[in-house]
């Protein structure tokens, strides 16, 4: 889920609705309130913080990812991209339909429609990093907040530099939800660390975990067909920050 304006709208039953910009090619998936990405024609991200996802994880030299959210797919359409194998767990496999048929995402990405709690419980395989960006009317399932999954995403890591990104939202600069998240991941986790725009209102915030000591501040390294200009001005503004009380 992305900090953006919401866009008017045709209603639909469902709650979602794909919203095209003719005049530059833009793609927006909302369900309900949640805006779960914007790319442009070819998929790739428009928003800030999936580009500081793509960008720690190619640092990382991640070679097979695993996504708990899937979203449009615009961070597994730009991972691919560079040959990164990725493998997506959603609760929703509409979603799966929606990242392929509107947002370019490769067709040998492999797709599991389940929980991503369910998912590691089944799943034995170790990956080198695991994302976690999974929001259902603007709020993380409470399962996702708890050091049991955590514990569990550790043990489907590999042991040396393996990484895990997960996205949070801050209201404001009071906010200390993020702080509160991140010392959860501590509970993990030795290093952890929170990427954070300060200023903003209703931003996204990235946490990190595991070999994370080294990883720099983002910047733009695959630039979408518009507003990559003021996409690599908004990871400017992305610094690491220390957790608060």
């Amino acid at each position: 889920m992305s900090r953006k304006s919401r866009p008017r709208r045709n209603g639909h039953d469902d709650g979602f609705v794909i919203e095209q910009n003719n005049a530059t090619g833009g793609i927006s998936f909302w369900e309900r309130s949640d805006n779960h990405s914007v790319a442009d024609r070819h998929g790739i991200s428009l928003a800030d913080y999936i580009h500081a996802f793509y960008f720690f994880l190619r640092q990382a030299k991640s070679r097979h990812v695993l996504m708990i959210g899937c979203g449009g797919g615009t961070l597994a359409t730009m991972l691919r991209r560079v040959g990164v194998k990725v493998t997506i767990a959603d609760i929703d496999g509409r979603n799966f339909e929606i990242a392929r048929t509107y947002f370019n995402m490769p067709g040998d990405i492999e797709c599991h429609v389940a929980d991503g709690r369910d998912f590691l419980r089944r799943d034995k395989r170790r990956y080198d990093a695991i994302v976690v960006d999974a929001y259902s009317d603007s709020a993380m399932p409470k399962h996702f907040m708890k050091r049991t999954f955590y514990d569990l995403v550790k043990s489907r890591l590999r042991t040396r530099d393996a990484i895990v990104l997960v996205n949070l939202m801050a209201a404001n600069d009071a906010d200390r939800a993020p702080d509160r998240f991140g010392r959860l991941l501590r509970r993990t986790w030795s290093q952890v660390r929170l990427l954070d725009s300060i200023g903003w209102d209703n931003r996204n915030v990235v946490a990190l975990a595991g070999a994370v000591r080294r990883l720099k501040r983002p910047r733009l390294l695959m630039p979408p067909q518009r507003r990559a200009k003021s996409i690599a001005a908004e990871l400017r503004t992305m610094d690491f920050r220390a957790l608060r009380a």
